[in-house]
């Protein structure tokens, strides 16, 4: 255990909880946790509660207040920092972690704009620490066989994509509930949730986007677009108001032991409400989003991302020049705090968990029959991705040829596309990437 690293974590809302839970069970051999940092002591506390009575810890886990943030590196001997905090402060704790002398790990985005992304890319030359970004997607078996198969040139040199991602209204209306609701906070979508896409294919092509055109708006939710609809009743919050029993949007924390501890017993500190109304104001990102990208391969990508719709899943295309590779993915959406929680404190506060998901990879070349590509449905979230990268990041003891692991230069290349449409959406013009960062 000597040997052990030690990793703290700042920010314990419900997305941290993958990586301490990992901690204290199945990497507990190999990584130590030994810090919980945040704004909000009561949500600390639970965690910590909640992680001893989970995995029978027999000791305390120290927790700091982000005043204190320096005082638990020195004091608790932090050798790397996994940030999970909300989006916009994710630059501030890489940066600190690097400047006090530890790694860091963050949950993506890496960050939400171009300014914060140079500040990161500067912080790494000047400590000469390390980044890694958790794009657990990556990791998913069937995401991998994607890969394998370009590298592979089944379809030839990839010459066009289109990528369709639909979010259903459970999934999707969940960011339109919780801190994500505000551009400033997250990035909006394209920032958020987007990055995760946009890694994709840039590990796909093997290549980063050069020129990026978008269009995009809020359109279902937010309570102007519930009031052309017809909608008369509004409330702010799903918890305890009749106004939203019956709505299936409304989300009622007191009804799940979990969100009612993480949440609402904690609100009385930062005033953080975890249930807004998606058809309330104050709702700053886009629902409904299109996207032109040029790669520096020369590729062109059309994508667009949809946050309402009756369906979740994706359904990606690759022109090539032998041949396309269609690839078709339905996931099963899971919210933490509605009631098939569960009370399951270790995943994600809002994602897609795999339950045998079914997805189908189909190769079309040039002159020949289509053939169907056996496709591996790995257990866990995002596509068995999650464990797969936790064991990366925590023991790494796997060769890894299809360069999985996400460093700062793909984190920085994922939030770039996002960020460059966010610009677009404003201007109403096509932006050159490199104009914003110029990444190594």
């Amino acid at each position: 255990m000597s040997n052990c690293k030690r990793y703290a974590v700042i920010g314990t809302g419900a997305r941290s909880g993958m990586f301490t839970s990992a901690l204290c069970k199945d990497f507990s051999e190999h990584g130590k946790l030994v810090a919980l940092c945040d704004i909000n002591h009561t949500r600390m506390a639970y965690n910590v509660q909640m992680l001893k009575e989970k995995h029978e810890l027999q000791h305390d886990i120290p927790c700091y207040g982000i005043e204190s943030f320096d005082e638990m590196i020195r004091k608790e001997r932090v050798d790397t920092v996994i940030v999970t905090t909300v989006d916009r402060t994710h630059h501030t704790w890489i940066i600190r972690a690097m400047e006090a002398g530890c790694d860091a790990i963050s949950e993506k985005p890496m960050t939400t704009d171009e300014v914060k992304c140079r500040h990161i890319l500067d912080a790494i030359e000047r400590t000469g620490r390390s980044l890694r970004v958790t794009f657990n997607y990556r990791y998913s078996p069937r995401n991998s066989k994607v890969k394998e198969l370009l590298m592979q040139g089944v379809i030839g040199e990839v010459k066009s994509v289109h990528f369709e991602w639909l979010l259903d209204t459970k999934h999707g209306a969940d960011y339109f509930r919780r801190w994500h609701r505000d551009k400033n906070n997250s990035g909006g979508l394209m920032v958020h949730k987007a990055t995760h896409h946009f890694d994709l294919v840039n590990w796909w092509l093997d290549s980063s986007p050069e020129t990026v055109y978008a269009q995009g708006g809020l359109v279902f939710y937010g309570r102007e677009n519930a009031e052309k609809r017809g909608v008369m009743q509004f409330y702010d919050r799903g918890t305890g108001n009749p106004l939203a029993a019956n709505d299936p949007f409304a989300l009622d924390l007191s009804k799940n032991d979990h969100k009612r501890q993480l949440y609402l017993e904690a609100e009385h500190e930062d005033g953080y409400r975890r249930d807004q109304s998606v058809f309330s104001d104050g709702i700053s990102i886009e629902d409904d989003m299109a996207v032109l990208v040029r790669y520096r391969s020369g590729a062109t990508m059309t994508y667009h991302l949809t946050a309402y719709s009756p369906w979740e899943g994706w359904r990606i295309a690759f022109n090539g020049t032998k041949g396309r590779l269609e690839y078709d993915v339905h996931e099963n959406s899971y919210i933490s705090g509605s009631d098939e929680d569960s009370n399951r404190p270790d995943v994600r506060d809002s994602k897609a968990v795999d339950l045998k998901e079914p997805a189908r990879i189909l190769i079309r070349p040039h002159w020949g029959q289509p053939v169907e590509v056996e496709v591996e449905s790995g257990g866990g979230g995002h596509g068995g991705g999650d464990v797969r990268l936790l064991r990366d990041i925590f023991v790494g003891d796997e060769a890894d040829p299809l360069a999985r692991a996400a460093d700062h230069i793909a984190g920085a290349r994922s939030i770039l596309t996002g960020i460059a449409a966010n610009k677009s959406f404003a201007t109403g013009m096509p932006v050159q990437v490199d104009d914003l960062v110029r990444v190594p």
